[in-house]
């Protein structure tokens, strides 16, 4: 694989992979599904962290973006275009790269009250988001 892949990509469906992805983040997050499970296991008061501004959700959508970016590329590179590779695709980006990613770092993450709830919620987003992104950009060619 190569950056040139970057050309064969449908942007469109990236953009709006994106913002699918980030989208649910706002449901995920919300009281309603997991959110005050969330706030407790992350000590979090709900208020947004001081000096935060904007980038409360400029950078989520900037990894979404990113996420969905690398997503592309190797579906690209893969030849992915089907539900069932959109899938398999949202298996080992989801759990293989995120959810890997996510439970080291909730493990070493002594300042959270409940860590790997932390990461089990928020490895549930990225897969669930991923897997969205992907069957986007399998299907949307």
């Amino acid at each position: 694989m190569s950056f040139s892949v970057l050309g064969d990509l449908n942007w469109l469906a990236v953009l709006v992979a994106t913002i699918v992805y980030f989208g649910l983040g706002g449901l995920w997050y919300a009281e309603f599904l997991f959110g005050k499970a969330w706030q407790r296991a992350m000590g979090w008061d709900g208020n947004a962290p001081e000096g935060a501004g904007a980038g409360i959700y400029a950078v989520p959508l900037a990894t979404c973006f990113v996420a969905t970016l690398a997503t592309a590329m190797i579906a690209a590179a893969t030849g992915t275009d089907t539900l069932g590779e959109g899938i398999v695709l949202a298996i080992v980006v989801g759990i293989g790269l995120s959810g890997a990613v996510l439970a080291v770092t909730g493990m070493f993450d002594s300042t959270k009250p409940a860590a790997m709830t932390t990461v089990a919620i928020s490895a549930g987003y990225h897969l669930t988001g991923l897997l969205l992104a992907s069957i986007i950009l399998a299907l949307w060619q």
